[in-house]
């Protein structure tokens, strides 16, 4: 039997059945918008990546005790390709899954989660509220700040940089990137 390979519009539709704050939406689509810039950058599936970015926390709002878990169970009963399914989860390792990134998907995924809220919140507190102007150095400059976006799990970052064999420099800078294009409403 074969698996159901999701469009982007299956997609998004499952994501907003189970999310429905704003915040967690404009996250979603931010690390959409993320993954695909990674993919296309790489020479990967620009679709496969994005909708894996764009449901990668479907069960958070509804489920956030069962995070990752309940995602597991929801695309296994709606037939999703395995290569999903484990992408997805793997993006909790160490948090709230035993599942290891291995792929260069899952990996990047793992890696970039974190950041986009970091950058988020950097892009913020700048006088123009936009990545369309941020710049690495101003990221790294609060990063070094623990009590800035304090929420941000930074060792996973650098965890994930790590993986990429990528500096961090480079992670933020390709964030950047994404998150612009996503801005545009590419």
């Amino acid at each position: 039997m074969t698996k159901n390979v999701p469009t982007r519009a299956e997609a998004l539709a499952l994501l907003k059945e189970y999310n429905k704050t704003d915040s967690l939406l404009k996250h979603a689509l931010c690390v959409e918008g993320v993954m695909r810039y990674m993919a296309r950058k790489r020479g990967k599936d620009e679709n496969k990546w994005g909708v894996i970015g764009l449901v990668h926390d479907l069960d958070y709002e509804r489920f956030p005790s069962e995070h990752c878990h309940k995602t597991e169970e929801i695309l296994s009963a709606h037939d999703w390709p395995e290569e999903y399914v484990r992408a997805i989860i793997s993006h909790g390792w160490g948090v709230c899954t035993d599942v290891e990134p291995v792929s260069e998907m899952e990996k990047v995924l793992y890696a970039i989660d974190e950041l986009t809220g970091l950058i988020t919140a950097v892009a913020l507190v700048r006088p123009s509220k936009s990545v369309m102007d941020l710049q690495a150095k101003s990221v790294k400059k609060k990063w070094k700040d623990k009590r800035f976006a304090a929420g941000v799990n930074r060792p996973i970052i650098e965890k994930g940089a790590e993986m990429l064999a990528v500096e961090l420099t480079e992670l933020i800078t390709d964030v950047i990137m994404g998150m612009r294009e996503t801005s545009q409403g590419k």
